[in-house]
């Protein structure tokens, strides 16, 4: 069995465009920036022998604000230049009851069938109550990067944090 860090794009991995107090994804790639220190957070995760999978939730896709185009383009830019394994994307919105998208666990899960990876033995990484959700329905540890964002907080986080790089830490151990 493997084992997998499981992260959230916008907040996570890039920026997000936080408006009113609430984050939003980059409206596309001009708008696109990689946090400081993520490519380094993320070789470290490999060096550790962490599968990196991106699980985000793209719904202005099915609300008709942004097209799939716009999101895979973005996905793509970011692979090209992160040591990420794969991306799992949600372009449902909450009425259609999907099971892959967060706070719902099946991208988690649908992963870790395809690539054997032990999911107790796994993180879930993102900056939302969403992602933090997944990450325990799925049996994952969750790592919390709060952004103190004016939106409902996670109830039961197993490390809060406010980086990818102090993430990384808590994850391999060497948090103080």
């Amino acid at each position: 069995m493997h084992k997998a860090v499981f992260l959230d794009r916008d907040g996570v991995i890039n920026r997000a465009m936080v408006r009113d107090g609430k984050p939003y994804p980059p409206k596309d790639l001009q708008e696109l920036e990689i946090l400081p220190g993520v490519s380094e957070a993320l070789t470290l995760l490999k060096q550790a022998g962490y599968q990196l999978i991106v699980v985000t939730n793209q719904p202005d896709v099915a609300r008709g604000t942004t097209s799939k185009e716009t999101v895979e383009s973005i996905n793509q830019y970011l692979r090209d230049r992160l040591p990420l394994d794969e991306f799992r994307t949600c372009y449902h919105d909450d009425h259609e009851a999907c099971d892959c998208r967060k706070p719902e666990p099946g991208a988690l899960i649908a992963a870790a069938q395809q690539h054997d990876i032990a999911l107790n033995k796994s993180y879930m990484v993102g900056d939302r109550w969403r992602d933090i959700e997944a990450g325990s329905r799925a049996g994952c540890q969750t790592v919390f990067i709060d952004y103190g964002y004016n939106e409902k907080q996670p109830e039961h986080v197993d490390y809060r944090v406010h980086s990818l790089h102090e993430a990384v830490l808590a994850i391999l151990g060497e948090a103080s």
